[in-house]
């Protein structure tokens, strides 16, 4: 997890609002990524951390520690997702692969594509929260206790949901 300027956090707070772009700027790929990997389409994800930001931006004032600001900003992200994918859960699943993962130009297209539809067909398997925990553990590098802080759930349940997800990704695609 990159590391946050809490200074740029203590003036966002006071109403600065060149720092809360600075703060912007420096975490918006990681909930951007979250955002992608948990919704699966580049619109949405967008969408939610425009939402995120809005939401953030008016509210950073009642936050009361600077140093928690990631964990905070990752739950208002967290209820969007949980928001966004009500509206559409009953009708959509499939995933923007193209956005989510860069081809490596070392390797050789049809394996990349191969891989990348096992690593999304392995995700689409996973409940919303396992789904969630994966994307904030692998691709942003938050450790359990912090996401468990993000998710607002005990750490030894985040730990055995990852557990179990990596386990059963691993075993799809595998098989495949």
């Amino acid at each position: 997890m990159k590391t946050i300027d809490l200074t740029l956090v203590t003036k966002a707070k006071a109403g600065d609002v060149d720092s809360f772009t600075a703060l912007y700027e420096e975490i918006a790929p990681s909930l951007y990524r979250t955002a992608l990997f948990t919704l699966g389409n580049s619109y949405d994800a967008e969408d939610v951390v425009s939402e995120t930001f809005m939401e953030a931006f008016h509210g950073i004032r009642k936050l009361r520690e600077e140093k928690a600001f990631p964990t905070w900003i990752f739950r208002i992200l967290s209820a969007r997702c949980k928001r966004k994918i009500k509206e559409y859960i009953k009708g959509r699943s499939e995933f923007d692969i193209d956005s989510m993962i860069d081809l490596d130009d070392g390797q050789d297209v049809g394996e990349n594509i191969t891989q990348r539809a096992d690593l999304m067909h392995a995700l689409e398997s996973l409940s919303l929260v396992e789904r969630q925990i994966v994307v904030l553990a692998v691709v942003d590098g938050y450790t359990t206790k912090e996401i468990a802080s993000i998710l607002t759930c005990p750490h030894g349940t985040v730990s055995s949901k990852l557990y179990r997800a990596l386990k059963k990704m691993r075993s799809m695609i595998e098989s495949d």
